[in-house]
């Protein structure tokens, strides 16, 4: 069979793979210990698992694919930050999105079908920013991720996968935090994103528990309302990036179908129902929205709810119009939430040396 036609193994839960395996006349116990020698020992390589049969391990191998994508480039920067592009095949091109009629849900153009996914350390965790599209629909306007458009959402396995080839970089070990924050607008890939999500947090899986998985969405009140729902608790952050409806709707495309206040009124529902507060993230473009006025409508709408804000210098894209703002305009703009008794913090720049920004490395990649 074909490594096209073969299933890919992280696709599988341990009930399904229990019985893919039982269904192939396997001992119930194979599924289990497959996944252990994936997620514990790090091995996809069916040749290694050596607590299995040999009979086992060619029946395995006959329908089952360890990793789908391929990685074409590796950076390193100054700072540790590590970075993939990594190439898939074919994805489907549905997604959960504005209305049918939106010119925002064609398809993008491009044939390589490229995502990014970065392993960001610090002392005291390593952090995964995983991508969970191909492209992005929303199209914001000082973002790389989007130019070209959306080529497809990336299957649950395809998330994880990124999660798993990081965690086997030398030196890495152990992902010990995620945050869907890479390319794509993750709850336009609902089904897929949340799916990954159970076997990131599952035992049997990564392990990694839900307040360390963060979910970053531009703002789907509807999709906010159906992770209410979702049975793991993950952490809620909101891209801002304006605090006036027309501003937003300038950098956002996506802001036409909803206003700040319906997105925070589906905020709110969350923390009422799960009680988990919600991360405000806020991209401070340099003249555009990093000014006295926008700090001040910013503090007034984080103190509506139980929220804290997480302020980003913008990381410039070749070709995109817009300007990292000065450290002292960021330091000014803190203040003055700060001042209003708004929990706010300055996140810092990461892997700029090696383009660590959504879609940038991709970008450079097309126009290399």
């Amino acid at each position: 069979m074909s490594n096209a036609a073969r299933e890919s193994l992280f696709e599988h839960d341990l009930a399904s793979l229990t019985a893919a395996c039982e269904a192939m006349a396997l001992p119930r116990r194979t599924g289990g210990q497959v996944l252990k020698w994936v997620y514990e020992k790090g091995i996809v390589d069916f040749a290694k698992m050596s607590d299995l049969s040999k009979d086992a391990r060619a029946k395995l191998e006959e329908r089952f694919i360890g990793l789908q994508g391929t990685v074409i480039r590796h950076q390193v920067a100054t700072d540790e930050t590590q970075k993939l592009l990594i190439e898939w095949g074919e994805t489907t091109d549905s997604f959960d999105a504005p209305p049918a009629d939106s010119a925002l849900r064609i398809a993008g153009t491009r044939t390589d079908r490229q995502t990014e996914t970065v392993l960001i350390p610090t002392d005291d965790r390593k952090t995964a920013c995983v991508s969970s599209q191909i492209g992005c629909p929303v199209g914001c306007k000082f973002c790389a991720s989007g130019i070209g458009g959306l080529d497809g959402n990336l299957s649950a396995g395809r998330i994880v996968e990124q999660i798993w080839r990081l965690g086997r970089l030398e030196g890495v070990g152990r992902v010990s935090n995620v945050v869907f924050m890479g390319m794509g607008e993750p709850l336009a890939n609902f089904a897929n994103v949340t799916q990954a999500i159970r076997t990131i947090n599952a035992e049997w899986g990564l392990g990694i528990g839900a307040r360390k998985i963060t979910v970053s969405t531009v703002g789907l009140p509807p999709a906010i309302r159906k992770l209410c729902a979702f049975e793991i608790p993950v952490t809620l952050a909101l891209s801002l990036h304006a605090p006036f409806d027309e501003l937003r709707r300038k950098i956002i495309p996506w802001a036409e179908y909803s206003t700040i206040e319906e997105l925070l009124d589906a905020c709110q529902e969350w923390f009422v129902k799960t009680g988990r507060e919600i991360t405000l993230e806020y991209i401070l473009l340099g003249g555009v929205n990093d000014q006295a006025e926008h700090a001040e409508e910013l503090a007034r709408l984080a103190r509506t709810m139980r929220a804290n804000v997480n302020l980003i210098r913008y990381n410039e894209v070749e070709g995109v119009p817009f300007a990292r703002p000065g450290t002292e305009d960021v330091r000014r703009f803190q203040e003055i939430l700060r001042a209003k008794h708004v929990n706010t913090h300055i996140r810092a720049s990461r892997g700029r040396d090696i383009a660590a920004a959504c879609g940038q490395l991709r970008h450079e990649q097309a126009r290399a």
